[in-house]
């Protein structure tokens, strides 16, 4: 039993008291070594215009998005920006991809396509065994593109193969917590950026 179903109740109040002590609890957990890590990844890419690429799936898609927005246009530099772009973003070439190739390389062939020697890809799943995820992790591998995976539970084969990345510190299933803590993680990162361009 994963901890928000064991913290579960029908008084709802008592349920989001429980929910939002659990949810500190995890991030209070996170190791912040890891995330200043990938906050100098995210700068190395800004210093040599590399473009820096999000994707996920469901919840982490929308994840992926933010993220893209919050590093590209959040942090507000215009003559030096971070190139960032979600690949979640573009219906037409997903739905395209998904029917005419397949689910699984709705990520990779994009990388190929888009990707240069250099660039950054993170992938963001709480599970970590997303086959399109580890598919293009793979390919960027090959193609000398970092790979930063964001996830939770026992961190699954991205935690393993990629290059680098924060984990969330969650029980399996427990998808709304590693969920809100890879947001939580988006303005942290995005907040600090914001002001360290400022106090250049």
């Amino acid at each position: 039993m994963n901890n928000i179903d064991r913290i579960f109740t029908r008084d709802s109040k008592a349920f989001a008291s429980e929910y939002l002590g659990y949810l500190a609890s995890v991030l209070e957990r996170i190791d912040v070594t890891q995330i200043a890590r990938f906050i100098e990844t995210l700068l190395a890419a800004r210093d040599r215009a590399a473009t820096v690429f999000f994707m996920g799936n469901g919840g982490s898609a929308a994840t992926a998005s933010h993220f893209a927005n919050d590093l590209a246009i959040g942090t507000n530099d215009y003559d030096m920006p971070f190139r960032a772009l979600s690949l979640t973003d573009n219906v037409s070439v997903m739905t395209a991809l998904g029917n005419d190739v397949g689910y699984d390389d709705i990520f990779v062939r994009q990388v190929r396509v888009l990707g240069r020697k250099g660039d950054v890809l993170v992938g963001i799943s709480a599970s970590g065994n997303s086959p399109n995820l580890i598919k293009a992790f793979e390919y960027a591998r090959s193609a000398f593109i970092k790979t930063v995976a964001l996830t939770a539970f026992d961190g699954g084969r991205m935690k393993t193969m990629a290059d680098e990345g924060i984990h969330v510190p969650t029980e399996l299933g427990e998808y709304g917590p590693a969920e809100d803590a890879h947001m939580v993680l988006d303005h942290v990162v995005g907040a600090y950026l914001a002001r360290f361009i400022k106090s250049d």
